[in-house]
């Protein structure tokens, strides 16, 4: 039988508060202190952990896109197709810096699809949409 296992992406960050709070407000979901590990923050989403950011004083921001360095990993958020350009405003505000968009033949009035952008502290992240996203609507 198989323990029951939970997964979630951590990032590491010299600054995590800040970089936890970035992807609370983009994500929608609450910063709460790991059990147990004062050096690591969970971002919950009402499904569950969605992301992790763990102190490392040492931690380098990434260089990527700089060809000579190979991406190890990224961030892929789905949002809603006709959301994307409110997304994107949304991750811009909170201190997303945009590094390149394409389009990947989703939308039919040639706008770019996918745009990719590094959060505060360098990691890579992209906007993508997805045709199984909804728009939240606020009451």
């Amino acid at each position: 039988m198989t323990v029951p296992k939970t997964t979630v992406l951590v990032l590491d960050s010299s600054d995590p508060e800040p970089l936890a709070h970035f992807y609370a407000t983009l994500l929608g979901a609450t910063v709460e202190p790991a059990d147990g590990d004062p050096d690591l923050l969970l971002l919950q989403s009402p499904t569950g952990p969605a992301l992790g950011i763990r102190r490392d004083p040492g931690q380098a921001p990434p260089s990527w896109p700089r060809p000579e360095d190979s991406q190890q990993a990224h961030l892929h958020i789905l949002v809603a197709a006709d959301a994307l350009d409110e997304a994107e405003r949304e991750a811009i505000s909170l201190g997303a810096r945009p590094v390149a968009a394409e389009r990947n033949g989703t939308r039919l009035d040639r706008r770019t699809d996918v745009r990719r952008y590094t959060d505060p502290a360098g990691h890579a992240f992209v906007l993508a949409p997805s045709r199984d996203a909804e728009r939240r609507v606020s009451p």
